[in-house]
């Protein structure tokens, strides 16, 4: 009941655009005291929100802090349902761990869970994933579309489209994917996607998709081994960037074309990625678990396989593989 009427209160002053909103109106359609709500505006300052009284009138909002919470996002919002539910932690060990319970307990299609903090974020392969404080977008979305348990995969480069077009639309800035799952600028990685399933043999009941977004990290943020290979979207822009309204443009773009995959098919959605990708016409080495192969990347097939070309003419289709651009 606390964060519902804290919520509520933070999404009427957002609504509200510094005019006063009356705390007894609050008060009265929860059966609270004025008291209660009062305090609810001391937390909102305590998390860093400004907040100015107008005797008589009510509370309005002067400054808000760069928080990614249910209010900060939803005001940028223009879903149908993504992000209309949005469980918001200042910390957490694992966005994607809190989603596949959620998804379990019978979560919305479109349902989001979002933290500040990861303490064991982790990326594709298990790999840990560096999420600092405040700084980045550490989120999992659960998504319930009607694909069958073979189409499951391909979501990972429909949030590959999604993300791109987000950070371009934000920023002005051009990213490239890099095959499968990986979203670059000039070369440094910025977002990873990690893209799990909940299934009936048949049926999809839960795509379970995690990303993980460096958006206002500052060199010092990132451990020494990563600074040749990761950067942020500050560090690129030269200046912070707004994460709640980023998020927004990234759940508008990914129920946009998980909508366009369902009703269409890949191939809208393969166009757009090829037109993002940093691997077609280059040569790639590949690395999976029993082999290593070098080729010339030709592009994605409608399944979303990664196909090269190699030295003796045969095209090989990778699946699932570690790829370098081969020097």
């Amino acid at each position: 009941m606390n964060s519902i009427v804290k919520n509520e209160l933070l999404k009427r002053l957002f609504e509200a655009e510094g005019e006063p909103v009356s705390g007894q109106e609050i008060a009265d359609h929860y059966g609270l005291s004025r008291t209660a709500i009062w305090k609810y505006v001391k937390e909102l300052e305590e998390e860093g929100y400004e907040i100015g009284t107008i005797r008589k009138k009510g509370y309005f909002l002067i400054k808000s802090p760069d928080r990614v919470n249910e209010a900060n996002v939803q005001k940028y919002l223009t879903t149908k349902n993504y992000g209309k539910y949005i469980r918001y932690f200042e910390t957490c060990s694992s966005t994607q761990i809190i989603a596949h319970e959620e998804a379990q307990n019978g979560a919305l299609d479109g349902t989001v869970i979002i933290s500040e903090e990861q303490t064991a974020g982790k990326g594709r392969m298990a790999r840990p994933w560096s999420s600092v404080s405040g700084k980045g977008i550490w989120m999992s979305i659960i998504i319930r579309p009607t694909l069958t348990p073979q189409q499951a995969p391909q979501m990972t480069l429909v949030a590959a489209v999604a993300v791109t077009r987000a950070i371009q639309e934000m920023t002005g800035i051009d990213a490239d994917i890099k095959w499968p799952n990986d979203i670059l600028i000039g070369g440094k990685k910025i977002t990873g996607i990690l893209t799990e399933l909940q299934s009936d043999p048949d049926q999809v009941k839960a795509i379970i998709l995690g990303i993980g977004m460096n958006v206002n990290q500052d060199e010092e943020d990132f451990p020494d081994e990563l600074h040749a290979i990761a950067t942020s979207l500050k560090r690129v822009v030269g200046n912070p960037i707004d994460r709640a309204q980023l998020i927004a443009k990234i759940l508008g773009f990914l129920e946009l074309y998980t909508e366009m995959y369902e009703k269409h098919g890949f191939g809208p959605i393969k166009i757009l990625w090829e037109g993002f990708s940093n691997t077609t016409g280059k040569r790639i080495r590949a690395v999976m678990l029993n082999e290593t192969i070098v080729g010339t990347a030709l592009g994605i097939s409608n399944e979303g396989v990664l196909e090269l070309k190699l030295d003796d003419g045969s095209i090989r289709g990778i699946y699932s593989a570690d790829i370098t651009i081969s020097k």
